[in-house]
Formats: C-alpha cells, structure tokens, sequence
C-alpha cells in the first residue's frame, strides 16, 4: 500500500541581512533605522513539494531552534498533520519559549506546513481556512518622523494613488509636531482615506488623554501602542477615558497572551502577527477567539512579503478580519522577495489563486542578501532589533508646547 503522508526531510533556516544606504535610512523614536533583517525557512519533503515560511526575532536564535532543537523532532513526520505538529513543537519549547523567539520559530514552520498542504491539495491556504474571497483590504505603512511634514503629506498621497485604501503614520515626536504631522496626512489622503496612528509607545497617560480628541477629529481608524505593551492597565484605563479605538498586538505571542488583553477590555482592535505571533494556526485560532466577543483583527506585519501574504490569507479567512498592513520603507524583503510582487489595487491586496500560499520567494533575492551561519551580525539599527551599544539609544523626550500645557486643546 502507498504511504499517503507527506513526510519532511528537512528544515532549512535562511536569514537575511540587507544594509539600507545612507540616502534610504528612515528616523523613528529608536533612532535612524540602518538596514533590515528577516529569517525564512524552508521545509522540504520526499514527495518534492516544499513549503516557506517566515519569521520576524533575533536570527541566531531562531537556527538554533529550529535546526538544533525542534528539527529532530520533525524529520520524517507527516506535514499534513499541521495541528499534532504545531502542538508538539509548542510542548517541546514551553519550558523555555511560551511567548518570544520560541512560538514565532515554530510558528515559521506553521506557515511552510499550511504552503505544503496547500500545494498537496491543490488549494490556496485561505479556501483551506474556509475564506470565500480572494482579496482584502490593505494600507500603507510608513510615513516615519520628517523634518518637514509637508514630506508627510507627499507620501500619504503616493501610497493613495499606489492602491492603498489607507496609511499608517508615526507620532509620538511632540505635540506641535504630532498636530502638524496628522494634519499634513489627512490632506494626503483626502477626506475618505483611512490613517491610522502608531503611537511608537511614546505616551504618558496625560499626552495620551491630550492626543485622542484629535485623533478623533481627524477620523483616525485606531491610535496604536501608546503605551508598552508591558502597560496593560494604562491601555484599559486610556480607552475608558478616550473614544479613539485602542489597538496593539505586534508585541504579543500566542492565544493566551491575547487572551489576556480580550479579559481586560483593554484594546477595541488586535494585531496579531503570523510571523510573530505563532504561524496562520494560532493567528486563526486568536481571529476566532476575539470574534466570538466581536473584536476585530488588523494584522501587523514589518519583515517580508512572505508574512503579508500569510497574514492576508488568515485576514480573508477570518469573519472579523479587517485589513493587512504592508511596510512600504523601501524594505528590499517587501519589494524583492517574491518572484511575484505584491498584487495590491482598488485598496484591496489580491491573493493568487495558486495552491498554497501562491506564491514563491525569488531565490537570487535570497543568495543576494543571505547571511551565512556562524557570521556575527554586523552592528546596526535594523528597526526592532538591535545589535551593537552604539546603536542603543535613549529615546528623546515628547516634546511638550511652548507653555507645557499638555492639556490644552
């Protein structure tokens, strides 16, 4: 009799290192951003398929989970039995990793299993989570702190006219610098764009208070992470206070982490991520969680191309799912990384109608910006994450108005 499984035979970590030119490198409140970093992985099978998946942590940690620890645990099991794998992986690393680089690793070999099934089964992954649509909404996400705002607003309308519905924007600079930033964005993108708001974790509960009517005033879909995410009272505190939806999630792993902010009524709006977060199979199980109390799922994305398409097929699946979010700083692993580009217009991001995820990653992008294992990683800011001390800096203060009156209207 055939053996009818779909056996892996390997599991590959590739990370990827790109160096942004001086000319390219953006400023936010951690400092100016020197390059980017992703990690994909590949899994193999001996019937030929293979499957991508991709993970957004600390690339050393991520090859020493996946190829030195959980990688044994996967040669020669069946990738069909994505649930039974997804959980022994979880037993397997809960002792060391029930949220952080441990879930998300795993959660990267959570995405290739649901790409191989796809491909087995001649099926997109979102007919296999039950979506009837092929295509969902999406926004821009950039617009990092400018010397001059009127910059703001030149973007805000390239992204409209590139085939976003909407754009997100970083605040959390200064009062006189955050009015004139959302003032400059609502111009560009018109009296019917959406904006959201990141606010970087940059708010005190005052500066918080002070900021929400205007956000309000200018139509602001959500105002994002105010505060740390380590500050949950502050969220459920601020959202009884304020009537801008509260959103965070990019920071969180798991159901039961999200679980914990759904208990608290702390957020109006969950971000979760699935190459954070725990792969498509936790992503949907927290889409299906916070719909049953009819909240809904806005998915972050800041690493690849690979993640975004992963995250639109669980946002098309999910009856509460709302849009996707597409990094649009000049990331080489957004605009690079697929053989394919990103099929976004009429505000909407188009899935292939391709079995599994639809697409594939280009594999000159991946020799041109792989780093080999061993090599130490080259100091840098690469947005999130940090290596080297002199890349570390101390955020600078919100600036208040000339008269320190943070209440003012």
């Amino acid at each position: 009799m055939q053996d009818s499984k779909l056996r892996i035979t390997d599991v590959e970590v590739l990370n990827l290192r790109a160096e942004y030119p001086p000319e390219l490198r953006f400023r936010y409140s951690g400092g100016i951003c020197t390059g980017r970093i992703t990690s994909l992985v590949r899994v193999s099978t001996e019937g030929g398929l293979v499957g991508w998946g991709t993970v957004y942590s600390h690339p050393k940690l991520i090859r020493v989970i996946l190829e030195e620890h959980l990688k044994p645990f996967l040669l020669g099991e069946d990738a069909l039995e994505i649930d039974r794998l997804w959980g022994m992986m979880y037993t397997l690393t809960r002792w060391y990793g029930q949220k952080g680089v441990a879930i998300s690793a795993l959660g990267a070999v959570d995405i290739a299993l649901w790409d191989l099934k796809g491909k087995a089964l001649g099926k997109p992954v979102s007919e296999l989570l039950g979506a009837g649509q092929r295509s969902v909404p999406a926004y821009a996400s950039g617009l990092l702190w400018k010397e001059d705002v009127q910059d703001l607003e030149i973007e805000a309308r390239d992204h409209m006219e590139a085939g976003f519905q909407g754009v997100k924007m970083r605040l959390g600079r200064g009062q006189a610098y955050d009015l004139a930033a959302l003032e400059a964005v609502r111009r560009g993108v018109g009296s019917h764009g959406d904006v959201m708001v990141d606010g970087s974790q940059r708010y005190s509960m005052e500066t918080a208070i002070w900021l929400s009517p205007h956000l309000v005033e200018k139509g602001v879909v959500y105002f994002q992470e105010p505060f740390p995410p380590e500050e949950m009272d502050n969220y459920v505190m601020l959202r009884r206070k304020t009537q801008i939806p509260l959103a965070a999630g990019e920071n969180e792993f798991g159901v039961r982490g999200f679980q914990e902010w759904v208990r608290a009524e702390a957020l109006d709006i969950l971000q979760p991520d699935v190459c954070r977060s725990g792969g498509i199979t936790e992503v949907l199980r927290i889409g299906q969680m916070a719909a049953e109390v009819e909240i809904p799922i806005i998915t972050h994305t800041w690493s690849d191309a690979l993640a975004i398409i992963a995250n639109a097929h669980v946002v098309a699946a999910l009856p509460n799912g709302k849009m996707v979010e597409v990094d649009q700083t000049g990331n080489p692993f957004v605009e690079e990384l697929l053989i394919e580009p990103l099929d976004i217009h009429n505000g909407q991001l188009h899935l292939s109608d391709t079995p599994g995820l639809g697409v594939e990653p280009n594999l000159e992008c991946i020799e041109k910006y792989s780093f080999p294992p061993g090599q130490a990683m080259p100091d840098g800011l690469y947005s999130d994450l940090i290596f080297g001390p002199d890349y570390r800096i101390t955020p600078p203060l919100y600036e208040m108005d000339s008269e320190g009156d943070s209440n003012s209207e």
